[in-house]
């Protein structure tokens, strides 16, 4: 499921309520949510600001284990 969905059904939001607070249309995110289009990074900081979460765990990248080199 897409991080954004799941982030606003677990608030109870619909989508024109976060659509709204976020100052963007609703097919807009509606897009986003279906992976048909990806927001930009300034929509990414937004919504990541208003679900307090980072921008890494919207993308699906919290809990990646960064691979070291071995010299």
């Amino acid at each position: 499921m897409n991080r954004i969905r799941e982030l606003r059904e677990q608030r109870n939001l619909k989508q024109i309520d976060l659509a709204k607070a976020i100052n963007v249309r609703q097919n807009t995110l509606s897009t986003w949510e279906t992976g048909r289009y990806e927001p930009d990074l300034e929509m990414l900081s937004r919504l990541a600001n208003y679900f307090d979460v980072s921008v890494d765990y919207l993308l699906g990248r919290e809990g990646m284990v960064e691979q070291k080199k071995e010299a």
